[in-house]
């Protein structure tokens, strides 16, 4: 299946502020029931682990709502370990407003110093990125980070084409309907992501698949 880029309605905020609202309130569904949150969680628990720190602090880029690291949040305090989260949106409207710190920010050009954060995370974000520009981002997260960068994504396959199109029923955001399958068509295999990162200047690139077509990325500083 041939990576396609087709345009996503939410990236260019194409929608009323009602469609707008309801598409997120669909993402936080899709991380919740297909893997998304659980991925973030078991990758930010290995960094945990790896590192002896029981408490981290985390940048999410492209965060919109920030369900996905404030879902890891509560389930990563059941094991003791304590996960401050700042979030990061391009459009600063899609950014929660339930006093998490959050910034409107360019994910090229992050307004942070650096080694300002444990960990730098992005969930079904880098998808967006084209072979060029995607290793520039996870550089730019490297600097912003002290010790990884995460990066949990769709892997795109037929089959996972095809469960998409398949559970749209589920949604009632017409952004969701058009974006859900744009994604999977321009999202990358596991191996394209480790040869399009494998220039980065990382101790050491870990690249594993997830539940339902996740993969995580684990670029060590």
């Amino acid at each position: 299946m041939k990576r396609e880029v087709i345009a996503e309605l939410l990236d260019e905020d194409l929608g009323t502020p009602e469609e707008i609202a309801s598409s997120l309130g669909d993402l936080r569904h899709i991380n919740g029931w297909f893997g998304g949150t659980r991925t973030t969680t078991a990758l930010l628990r290995q960094i945990a682990q790896e590192t002896g720190k029981s408490e981290l602090s985390l940048l999410e880029i492209g965060a919109g709502l920030g369900d996905v690291p404030l879902g890891a949040q509560r389930a990563l305090a059941a094991d003791g370990i304590r996960l401050q989260v700042t979030l990061l949106d391009r459009v600063c409207s899609h950014l929660p407003g339930n006093g998490t710190p959050a910034v409107s920010g360019d994910a090229m050009h992050l307004p942070f110093c650096d080694d300002s954060f444990d960990v730098v995370s992005s969930s079904l974000f880098a998808h967006h990125f084209e072979p060029a520009t995607l290793p520039l981002m996870a550089k730019e997260s490297l600097r912003v980070c002290r010790n990884a960068v995460l990066i949990n994504d769709l892997i795109r396959d037929p089959l996972h084409l095809g469960l998409v199109y398949l559970g749209l029923p589920l949604f009632r955001s017409r952004i969701t309907w058009h974006d859900a399958p744009a994604s999977v068509r321009r999202a990358y295999t596991v191996s394209e992501m480790k040869s399009l990162l494998a220039g980065v200047p990382a101790r050491q690139i870990e690249a594993a698949r997830y539940f339902l077509f996740r993969m995580g990325i684990l670029i060590w500083k």
